[in-house]
């Protein structure tokens, strides 16, 4: 059973064993409420244990991709998928989310992985002088960094 994320008053639900569990709800919030005004999507999170296919899928594109192994526990998955775009949101223990853009179908479909970091945590080791981070301010989420790479590979 998933957990309906409130984009309105922040909870920790699901996050309680983040060392930034307040920082990580808001930016898990900042998506949801974007999600919402995207799509009108309500942002439902899983388990990770529950979402090991697509945690399995998203390792495989980092390795294979830019040979990254993230060291951190993933706690939750979102999945977003209408007819043309596949877009799962994983929520990391470390204080950072990683998104999956990919559409399916299309002349040059949008296909990228992005980074958000969650306000006061250290950018981790593996990521370090891998990308350059943009500073976006946030009602939910205070400060996200942010960054992103695009894809190369066809994943689906």
């Amino acid at each position: 059973m998933g957990y309906k994320v409130n984009f309105k008053d922040i909870e920790i639900v699901g996050l309680e064993q983040s060392p930034y569990a307040a920082s990580l709800a808001g930016l898990r919030a900042n998506e949801a409420r974007y999600f919402w005004n995207k799509f009108k999507f309500e942002y439902t999170v899983f388990p990770a244990e529950k979402m090991e296919k697509q945690v399995e899928w998203l390792a495989k594109i980092l390795k294979e991709e830019k040979d990254i192994i993230i060291h951190s526990k993933v706690l939750e998955v979102a999945i977003y998928e209408d007819e043309n775009i596949y877009w799962p949101d994983f929520i990391f223990e470390n204080g950072m989310i990683l998104n999956v853009l990919y559409e399916k179908e299309g002349e040059k479909p949008k296909r990228a992985v992005g980074i958000k970091l969650c306000q006061d945590m250290e950018i981790p080791a593996e990521l370090k002088d891998k990308f350059n981070f943009a500073r976006q301010r946030s009602k939910l989420a205070g400060e996200i960094r942010g960054s992103y790479f695009k894809l190369k590979n066809k994943w689906m």
